[in-house]
């Protein structure tokens, strides 16, 4: 019985060991471009809150399109809109 179960299944590992994995040209010259491609580039957008409020003494009040924001001088994460 277990002669028959390797036998049967034995296709199935040959298949998956001889799977080619496509690279492209570009990858093979600069391999470090694999990992990157598939983590998004970070970004770092704002806070949207319903009140906002000055965090440090290098924010300040600004206001666009009929939105209040804060914008922070000294430190990125500070920024907020309001809405």
């Amino acid at each position: 019985m277990l002669r028959s179960l390797l036998v049967s299944t034995r296709p199935i590992i040959l298949r998956l060991k001889t799977t080619p994995v496509s690279v492209s040209a570009h990858h093979l010259h600069h391999p470090g471009c694999l990992s990157q491609a598939s983590t998004p580039p970070l970004a770092r957008g704002m806070k949207v809150r319903a009140s906002v409020k000055r965090m440090c003494d290098g924010c300040s009040v600004v206001k666009r399109k009929g939105r209040v924001y804060i914008i922070c001088s000294k430190n990125p994460k500070h920024k907020q809109r309001q809405g």
